[in-house]
This record gives structure tokens, sequence and C-alpha cells, in this order.
């Protein structure tokens, strides 16, 4: 089987390259660095040749709502157009847990976007949403760091592995093409507080900066609070935990 991962080299990407490999899979990693630009379309088509199923896990440095959206919509576009010249039967897109129940936040609106330009698109999309990756405290610690002081949202969250997330990703592709959402995939603990979780990061790379847990305000902050970002009753749970995550060879080592 051969399979294409467009974003293959960002942290889910790169698990997902692992696991295709390790299942025997012809992988192609694509990138900008790789000359594939999803976001114009330059090189996409001839990269998708030959392609039973591409992968997008791309994903964009922004949390506005206008780039985002001209993001998800242009690559979900030029991914459909460019799959349909070249034969690809199945495209499967990573999306977020509760991208349709947090209003407000522009980033997830665009992800809303995205799901529905490929479920509506003329090549059978499958779309897996995922809650935040356990990486997920250590990326907020490294944005929101101002000295001694490091302010992280209050949210409730129930992080799951990135490397688990790949995997599902690839048992997707490797079922065929099917047009619709996956149940949700999740971590396998119950939903923790994204302050704490940013506090055993720092204290598992030595670090010493203090949490300062911030209230999301607004309706975002409602929509969070009651359990926006959680996944769905019929979610699968997948391992490690976090605390196991942490202390494993996946974790962060260091400051």
């Amino acid at each position: 089987m051969r399979v294409v991962v467009l974003g293959g080299t960002g942290v889910l990407g790169r698990y997902v390259v692992q696991e295709a490999r390790s299942r025997g899979f012809d992988v192609v990693a694509l990138s900008r660095r790789s000359g594939v630009d999803l976001v114009t379309g330059d090189g996409l088509a001839p990269a998708l040749r030959g392609a039973d199923a591409a992968i997008d896990v791309t994903n964009v440095q922004t949390v506005r709502g206008g780039p985002a959206a001209r993001f998800f919509e242009s690559t979900a576009r030029n991914l459909q157009a460019a799959a349909t010249r070249e034969g690809v039967a199945h495209l499967v897109v990573v999306s977020i847990v509760g991208v349709d129940r947090l209003g407000g936040f522009g980033y997830y609106g665009a992800k809303v976007a995205q799901e529905r330009l490929h479920l509506d698109g003329p090549v059978d999309a499958t779309i897996l949403r995922a809650t935040q990756f356990h990486e997920f405290p250590g990326q907020v610690l490294s944005r929101s760091t101002f000295g001694p002081v490091a302010v992280v949202p209050a949210l409730r969250v129930q992080t799951v592995a990135a490397r688990s997330v790949a995997e599902a990703l690839i048992d997707a592709a490797a079922s065929g093409p099917l047009r619709g959402r996956l149940p949700d995939v999740a971590g396998p603990a119950p939903a923790r507080d994204l302050p704490a979780l940013a506090r055993a990061v720092l204290e598992r790379t030595g670090r010493r900066s203090s949490v300062l847990r911030v209230p999301v305000p607004g309706a975002p902050g409602r929509a969070v609070r009651a359990g926006a970002l959680l996944p769905a009753a019929d979610g699968a749970l997948v391992g490690p935990t976090f605390e196991e995550w942490l202390a494993g060879t996946d974790g962060p080592t260091s400051a």
C-alpha cells in the first residue's frame, strides 16, 4: 500500500510515517522542504501519483481565524482537486475534538470548514478528531513563558499520545475509503486541568517557572468548562496516560 503523508515532518507526521513504515507500507512524507506547497497546490498532484491514500496532518502556526481559514480551506480544496486528478481513492484528515462546540475561536472554525470541504468533496474523506496531544502542555509553555512565569489557560483536557493518534490514522487509511467521521480519539485518563499538566512538565524537565492559571473568558470559557474539548461518549480511549508518556522515551527529558 502506498501512503502519502502531508505534514510528514511535524510532531504527528513523524509518528504517522514511522507507523506506516513499521507496517511495511510504501510511504512518502511531503512538506514544503520536499517541494510541495499544499497552500498553493504547487507540486502536489505529481507527489500523489500512484498513492492509495493520502493522510493530511498539516497545521498552521496561528490561532487567528482569518489566516487559519485561508490555510485550511485552501489546503482542503487543493488536496481534493489533486487527489481527483491522480485517482487517489481515499483521504484521511486529522481534526480536533470540539471544533464544532467552541464558538468564538477562529482556529476551530477554520478546522470545521476544512472538515466540511473534505466531506463534501469528490474524493472519499475520513475525518479523525483527536484531543490535544500529551505534547500540548509543553508547547503552551514554550509560547507563554515570560521570565519566571508561565501563563497557562485553564482548560479541561484529556490529552492523548501523538503516537497513538498516528496509529489510528494508519488504521483508517488501511481500512479503505470511508466518507465520514470516525469516533473521537482521546487519552485513557479522566479530564485534567492544563495548568496542572504544565507544572508536571516543568518538574520533569527541571525548569523553575511558576504557572499562572488564567481562566478562559466569554463563550469559549463557558464551553471549555462544560467539556467542549472532551471526547464524545463513544470515543476511543487509547494509552499511554500522560504520566506514562512523560516518563517514557517520547516525553520531554530536559529543559
